[in-house]
């Protein structure tokens, strides 16, 4: 398959169980499941707006585990966008996410101009949080990186995440919104506009 560069690339790292393929699958597909299944390597594409075109938004959910150094090295060099994902409610999940930042720079170089997200999931699980959003904060302050807490249960801040990741990008302009399909509150805003009220 020829290597399409309209294509934006995001992959998506984390221990296993941290709920990567989750918050993957409740953005693509709006769905959550229950039950915890070990990825190996799943590519999803959802079409994006991408310099005034449309381009493919292609979403790499890794393994968990670290079976597979030689497939991590090869989502690392084609990325264009990062998402490394941890578990509030497991301490270990964060600390096994700096080996990976270590290489996404030790391959990509200059890291600044590069979008990396650190995100911490399952904030619907607060009870059991063992690493507070101040350490995910300065965790992410100290890798350059922005941060954010998300839920792909009850789906807090998964849109947000992809799209703050996609606002991240300086090399070119992409978003979520495709050109031309406005959502239906830009419709309501632009079908009140010039409407008198009588009070």
């Amino acid at each position: 398959m020829p290597e399409q560069s309209n294509d934006y690339r995001v992959v998506v790292f984390g221990a296993g169980g941290v709920g990567k393929s989750s918050l993957v699958l409740r953005f693509v597909k709006g769905t959550f499941r229950e039950s915890y299944i070990p990825t190996i390597e799943d590519t999803y594409r959802q079409v994006i707006s991408c310099d005034k075109s449309i381009c493919t938004l292609q979403i790499t959910d890794t393994t968990g585990s670290h079976q597979f150094p030689a497939m991590q090295r090869l989502s690392i060099s084609k990325g264009h966008a990062f998402i490394l994902v941890y578990s509030i409610t497991s301490r270990q999940s964060l600390e096994e996410l700096k080996p990976i930042y270590e290489q996404i720079c030790q391959i990509k170089g200059d890291i600044e101009s590069i979008p990396i997200m650190l995100v911490g999931n399952k904030s619907d699980e607060n009870q059991n949080r063992e690493v507070e959003s101040s350490e995910g904060e300065a965790m992410a302050k100290k890798w350059k990186c922005a941060f954010m807490e998300t839920s792909a249960k009850t789906n807090h801040n998964v849109k947000e995440l992809f799209q703050e990741l996609l606002n991240l990008e300086k090399r070119r302009t992409v978003s979520l919104q495709i050109d031309g399909k406005k959502s239906k509150q830009q419709k309501r805003k632009e079908k009140l506009k010039g409407k008198c009220v009588v009070m």
